[in-house]
């Protein structure tokens, strides 16, 4: 049983400073994820086929705090309500299921890049990222 109380949001931005920084054989965190992610599934792969990944990339490094705080104002969450629905049935068509292999992913490359990687940091990706997570799910057929 865990003893320690830990502060979710500052574990999870001090993570995210800490890969945002790091570079791996030449690849920086996103870039990294984006090549793993796309090599996990051929719908995946499918999905990418025609996507402007510096586009892609420079989208994620914005929306990864606005998923993470998704509640915490107006702005935001009207930012994420657009990319939610972008990635609805009714725009790219990006299935739910597809979000847990996206968390999957990004928690192995947050393992790979972040050199205080831990329970607490997992946890604090998992924690930040749900409910996000669980809006892009909801809204894919609204």
């Amino acid at each position: 049983m865990r003893s320690k109380r830990i502060n979710i949001e500052q574990v999870f931005d001090a993570s995210y400073e800490r890969v945002m920084r790091q570079e791996l054989a030449g690849r920086a965190f996103i870039p990294a994820f984006y090549d793993r992610f796309i090599d996990s599934s051929p719908l995946v792969r499918e999905k990418f086929r025609d996507t402007d990944m510096g586009r892609q990339i420079a989208m994620l490094e914005k929306s990864l705090h606005y998923v993470a705080y998704l509640f915490s104002s107006p702005d935001i969450y009207s930012y994420v309500e657009e990319i939610a629905l972008l990635h609805s049935a009714r725009g790219k068509d990006i299935p739910p299921q597809l979000y847990d292999l996206w968390l999957e992913t990004l928690i192995d490359t947050v393992r790979e890049f972040d050199p205080e990687f831990g329970i607490d940091v997992e946890l604090g990706w998992r924690l930040s990222l749900a409910r996000g997570i669980a809006y892009m799910k909801f809204m894919y057929d609204k």
